[in-house]
């Protein structure tokens, strides 16, 4: 074989392996329940819960409080089942949090509490068409 060939199956080997490394943290979303379940069974990271933020009557957000330390925050989600669950964030608030129309945290269960780790907005209206009369 020439050292050509090597190398290109080295190469092919090595992507293989980062392919495979990455493919065992991928997760599906699930409802705080089935996380809670998960975090019970053993599984400590990468949850993935999609939901939205808890509002009131008048579709207000509430349930947003600011961390002690000023940097980090909390707020309530309602996954797709209805539960609503605490989420604790140790960042900074993204900006357009609020305005988003779904959320997604990865993270885990410490306790009771979901601690996300990164939090993935959805703004489908901003892709959608919008209707000028010109």
């Amino acid at each position: 074989m020439k050292k050509t060939h090597i190398v290109v199956i080295l190469v092919i080997a090595v992507a293989i392996g980062i392919i495979m490394t990455n493919a065992g943290d991928a997760s599906m979303y699930v409802t705080f329940n089935q996380a809670h379940e998960l975090a019970v069974a053993g599984k400590k990271n990468n949850i993935h819960v999609v939901g939205q933020l808890k509002k009131d009557a008048q579709g207000h957000i509430v349930g947003i409080q600011e961390g002690v330390d000023k940097v980090s925050f909390s707020f309530i989600l309602v996954d797709e089942s209805g539960k609503e669950q605490k989420v604790e964030y140790n960042e900074p608030m993204p900006s357009d949090l609020v305005r988003s129309e779904k959320v997604v945290v990865v993270g885990s269960y410490a306790g009771e509490d979901f601690k996300a780790s990164k939090i993935i907005l959805k703004c489908p209206s901003k892709y959608q068409e919008q209707n000028v009369n010109v």
